[in-house]
């Protein structure tokens, strides 16, 4: 972000703050970068935003210009080396970067970079991209920056910040939102959300295209070029799962969209019950969505504690293990007696149904009725979401009647492909935009051969 409200730290605090908005994208490290028209500061470190910086520590990132990031780790280890920004001096000054996706050339790219003698400190795809950025020709930073994403392929919505200038660009395909406004005191912001945004209180707030960079400029983003767009290919998993619900991506609200979800399920998949609740937070609007379109009440089911993480994105199964044992608890007033449907976003590994269909019968449920806001997911994610490998996802191993079975629950349904996609047309999402659904489908939209693995370029 650009911008001055007085005082010397304001963009590294309005990061700072917008950080807060963006944390249920990753938890484990936070950074950020600041320039004052000399030089570049840097803090990183790891966990939540609120751990990872001090009062001390944001006040020292002075300047007019910020980038920030909370990581949650696609490529590479969640080491404190891998954290975001990335910062190296170049010969046209110094350069931050952060990144958001996944570079499906990574191992080719970094190769070739070691092969020229290029020595790399981290195993994160995104150190590839910011010492790419360092030797890239051209006579501006926004010609370096499309120069290099001609050679990038996969997901990178991304931010650059130099000693005098902030940009932010999106991938040609569109894979990952990115979004900008012009701050109310003056300057500009993007982010990965539109909440992150509205936070700072920008209005107008306007999705990046695809393929384009755009420089935060003291009066407004503007666009400074880029690449062509390819055929339009945005994840569907962030409006099933990943964004906010009061975000706002391709024109679409992701609250709409899981409404529509929930609704298309309920018309698929009805159940005789008599109570439908969600597994929170991300599953609630698919859950309102689905008692309006079945006329079940709708209600609060599980008290879940706010200050355990989002176990989807825990880089562990042992960590994601213990975040749902300590997440959530059963509401024995609320279903003992009762049939209820119990609506998720998502099963991707298994790991949190099983256990949340025991706390339902322990407390009293008289039938559990699993409802899953999505298809099955049977394909993993090479363009930033961490499903983790194929022989890891339960759809790819069983059937949804086995599944049903390993769960514990009296019925179990998805919702279809066709009806996703229905439903996110409805919501608004047709007309000019292409979605990645491979997850679900296999049918990649770019070429993913030789993509490695998470931890495929960790030094053991």
């Amino acid at each position: 972000m650009r911008g001055r409200c007085g005082g010397t730290s304001d963009a590294a605090r309005a990061a700072f703050y917008a950080l807060f908005s963006l944390q249920h994208r990753g938890q484990e490290s936070a950074g950020l970068a600041s320039a004052d028209g000399r030089g570049v500061r840097v803090h990183k470190g790891l966990g939540l935003v609120s751990r990872a910086f001090s009062e001390a520590d944001v006040e020292a990132l002075t300047g007019g210009l910020a980038i920030g990031h909370a990581r949650y780790s696609t490529t590479g280890e969640p080491s404190l080396r891998n954290a975001q920004p990335f910062y190296v001096e170049t010969m046209h000054g110094p350069l931050a970067l952060a990144h958001n996706g996944n570079l499906v050339n990574a191992a080719e790219l970094r190769r070739a970079m070691l092969e020229r003698g290029v020595g790399l400190a981290s195993s994160s795809d995104t150190e590839v991209m910011v010492m790419m950025l360092a030797a890239a020709r051209g006579d501006s930073w926004p010609e370096r920056i499309a120069s290099c994403m001609r050679s990038w392929r996969g997901a990178f919505s991304f931010v650059v910040l130099t000693r005098d200038a902030a940009y932010a660009a999106r991938d040609p395909w569109g894979f990952r939102p990115l979004c900008a406004a012009r701050l109310p005191g003056g300057g500009s912001a993007a982010a990965s959300e539109s909440c992150a945004l509205l936070t700072l209180g920008c209005a107008a707030v306007y999705d990046v295209g695809p393929g384009r960079v755009v420089e935060l400029s003291p009066d407004g983003p503007v666009d400074r070029g880029g690449v062509d767009a390819e055929p339009s290919a945005s994840c569907v998993f962030e409006y099933v799962y990943f964004s906010r619900p009061d975000s706002v991506w391709n024109g679409v609200p992701v609250h709409e969209a899981r409404k529509r979800f929930g609704a298309a399920l309920a018309l698929e998949s009805p159940a005789d019950a008599d109570l439908v609740i969600a597994v929170p937070d991300s599953s609630i609007s698919a859950a309102i969505g689905y008692a309006q379109a079945s006329g079940l009440p709708y209600d609060e089911g599980f008290a879940k504690s706010r200050y355990i993480g989002r176990t989807f994105i825990q880089p562990t199964q042992a960590l994601r293990d213990q975040g749902v044992a300590l997440k959530f608890n059963a509401m024995p007033a609320a279903v003992r007696g009762r049939r209820v449907v119990v609506v998720d976003d998502s099963i991707v590994r298994g790991t949190t149904t099983g256990p949340l269909v025991r706390l339902l019968r322990e407390a009293g449920a008289a039938e559990v009725h699993v409802r899953i806001a999505c298809p099955p997911i049977r394909y993993p994610c090479y363009m930033g979401v961490d499903m983790g490998p194929a022989d890891g996802l339960v759809a790819r191993r069983l059937s949804v009647e086995e599944i049903r079975e390993a769960v514990g629950a009296d019925s179990l349904a998805y919702l279809s492909l066709d009806g996703m996609t229905r439903a996110l047309a409805e919501a608004g999402g047709g007309a000019g935009f292409g979605f990645c659904s491979a997850c679900f489908s296999g049918d990649y939209p770019i070429d993913v051969g030789g993509a490695a693995g998470k931890n495929g370029f960790e030094v053991i």
